[in-house]
């Protein structure tokens, strides 16, 4: 396949996944359901209640083999579609995404008469994308106190669109696909082929092209067939993990040097885990085991189609537990003898490989490593396990991501960075970003505890630090004790300086004279946001309806940064009300309660560029030297605290 085509088919399978894996416990707990209580499960006569004919199912019409199942049937027929269809949308355009997203994916699971999985993973995406569109075509254009009925009538009118679109359009056309797609399923089995499938899949696995395999394909046809007989032998297809543990296994007996002293902590890893992926690297030194890995896979599917062996729900991880947890009443046996006889299968042929394997050279675990982090578009998160602390995976590029990405993690991208350029890291690059436009390339990942699962979606591959304190966290010292263990290339040079302190001095229209005030008049958090905003609206920076995402951004997550200072600013989404950078400054005689800590300091951002970040910079270094902070108290005029902030190291 062409790299350009590869890649492509990775993204979309890493989209796929990403829909799909966060409501991996929603399936989880229908499989059980299933499991338990329907006519054919392990506990028929409990809870008869639910599975009353004469209940919510018999309004509504029957659920094939499983007998009015009164959770069963609904769950996997709206609530896990809508679950994905949320999800899509959200991965596009957070909440408002999602809430789109998912009235766009009740119109077509009502649609359809299959469960609407794919017809999820299209409409929720496509109505975030869409309600993503449609807002920028008024930002900054809604009079103040009109954004509320505003945003609430565009979103429920285009999700009634949409929902429609998808009832009487994308519905029919996926319910079409799918029993299409169900009746190539069904020859392959009838014709004693679906062993054939592992040509396909094992080289699929190690390329990273499983995702779109398994939850494009392979999870949607196996519900559906699930639901209609109780298991699934395509939830048994990707997931087996016999054929890497054979190889891992051969590894152990006849590899050599780091790959065999590396094999027993990966197979545990592989086995009971179940991230398939750390057997990858010992593929990629030897591709010649690929065979091993399809006559393994092609001799479990055979087992689990001679056994009729299924599974109820997807397991994932592909873990030897997770595989359990889903196996349908009576294939318990089947589903052993199929990972039994892939892990012997493909142990034998890669012991023959590697025994009868000519190179002297021992293979280049690490190598092989970055190869599969070059094919897989990003760090692996076990690759550890494979090569050491001081092999591929040293960190070297962190970032603090913050709802806007202008103030509380700029502050704390200064502090951090100041630390890990002192403990002598300067090779490793600190820098700030709103989490909307977070990519999943960078090692490590700070936010606020309360962002953190936001920055998740976005960066799933990175280490993710949560933080409470952005001047004082004790995180911070963990990740240069973190840096510092994890091998990374410490700096000979001298550390380089930081970019967004390369200017001199303050420029007068990031922060005038006539913006800072010694003696703030306001008593609690909301009337300080009121007070720095009314100064960045008098001094011309920023559009009175600025001062109203202060308080949006503030109802997320506190601006207070510790030490006794606050850094209120706007939303990601309010930037179009800024008219250019500026800063406010306002000093409190007494400390004012925000939101239970006291703010002594409220520095108030709009951040049109990075022309602001130098003065931030300066601004942590301040609050980070108690001296510095007792001169900003003593200051008794505008100018004094405007030198001490440009004076700052």
């Amino acid at each position: 396949m062409r790299t350009g085509a590869r890649v492509r088919v990775q993204k979309l399978g890493t989209f796929l996944s990403n829909m799909v894996m966060p409501n991996i416990g929603a399936f989880i707990a229908w499989g059980l359901i299933t499991a338990l209580f329907i006519k054919t499960g392990w506990l028929p006569s409990l809870f008869e209640d639910l599975r009353d004919p004469s209940g919510w199912v018999a309004k509504i019409g029957g659920w094939g083999d499983y007998d009015g199942a009164g959770i069963v049937g609904p769950m996997i027929t709206y609530l896990l579609p809508i679950l994905i269809g949320a999800t899509g949308g959200r991965m596009v355009y957070q909440t408002r995404g999602a809430v789109v997203g998912a009235i766009a994916t009740i119109g077509v699971v009502a649609g359809a008469d299959v469960p609407m999985f794919m017809g999820a993973m299209i409409m929720g995406p496509l109505g975030g994308w869409l309600m993503k569109k449609v807002d920028a075509l008024w930002e900054g254009r809604i009079r103040p106190g009109f954004e509320m009925l505003v945003d609430n009538f565009s979103a429920g009118i285009l999700g009634m669109f949409l929902a429609i679109f998808g009832f009487f359009g994308i519905g029919p056309i996926v319910s079409s696909f799918t029993r299409a797609a169900g009746n190539a399923v069904d020859f392959l089995v009838e014709n004693d082929l679906l062993p054939l499938t592992s040509i396909f899949i094992e080289p699929a696995k190690v390329l990273f092209l499983n995702n779109a395999i398994n939850h494009g394909v392979l999870t949607p046809l196996g519900t559906t067939q699930a639901l209609e007989t109780g298991k699934s032998i395509l939830f048994l297809l990707e997931t087996n993990p016999g054929p890497g543990l054979g190889i891992l296994l051969a590894y152990m007996v006849f590899g050599r040097g780091v790959a065999r002293a590396s094999a027993p902590g990966a197979a545990i890893i592989q086995f009971f885990g179940g991230i398939h992926e750390i057997y990858f690297p010992y593929v990629l030194m030897k591709p010649k085991l690929i065979a091993a890995a399809i006559l393994g896979g092609m001799t479990g599917v055979f087992i689990n189609v001679l056994f009729g062996s299924g599974l109820r729900a997807p397991a994932a991880p592909g873990s030897i537990i997770a595989i359990y947890a889903q196996t349908a009443s009576g294939s318990f046996i089947g589903v052993t003898l199929a990972v039994l006889g892939a892990t012997a299968v493909s142990f034998a042929v890669a012991a023959l490989l590697l025994k009868t394997d000519r190179a002297a050279d021992e293979p280049d675990l690490a190598a092989a490593t970055a190869e599969m982090e070059a094919l897989k578009g990003k760090k692996s998160s076990v690759a550890s396990a494979l090569v050491g602390a001081g092999g591929a995976h040293a960190i070297q590029s962190i970032v603090f991501a913050c709802d806007a990405g202008m103030g509380s993690s700029a502050m704390g991208a200064s502090v951090l960075r100041k630390k890990v350029q002192k403990a002598g890291f300067g090779d490793v690059k600190v820098t700030n970003q709103s989490i909307a436009n977070l990519a999943d390339t960078y090692d490590l990942v700070v936010t606020h505890r309360d962002l953190t699962d936001r920055a998740r979606l976005k960066t799933p591959s990175a280490l993710h630090v949560s933080v409470d304190d952005f001047m004082n966290s004790p995180r911070y010292d963990e990740i240069v004790e973190l840096l510092g263990q994890g091998g990374t290339r410490a700096s000979a040079e001298p550390p380089t300086a930081e970019p967004e302190a390369e200017a001199d001095g303050v420029g007068a229209d990031v922060l005038a004279i006539d913006s800072i005030v010694l003696s703030g008049r306001a008593s609690n958090a909301g009337e300080a946001i009121d007070e720095a905003g009314r100064l960045l609206v008098t001094a011309g920076a920023v559009e009175p309806g600025y001062v109203e995402a202060m308080h949006e951004r503030e109802k997320s997550v506190s601006t207070y940064m510790g030490n006794g200072l606050a850094i209120p600013h706007g939303t990601n989404d309010a930037k179009g009300a800024i008219r250019r950078t500026g800063i406010s400054f306002v000093r409190y005689p007494e400390p004012i309660d925000w939101k239970g800590k006291p703010a002594e300091f409220v520095v108030g951002i709009a951040g049109a560029g990075k022309d602001h970040m130098a003065l931030l910079s300066r601004i942590a270094s301040v609050f980070l030297n108690s001296d510095e902070v007792a001169k900003l108290r003593a200051a008794r005029t505008a100018e004094e605290v405007k030198a001490i902030l440009a004076v700052a190291e």
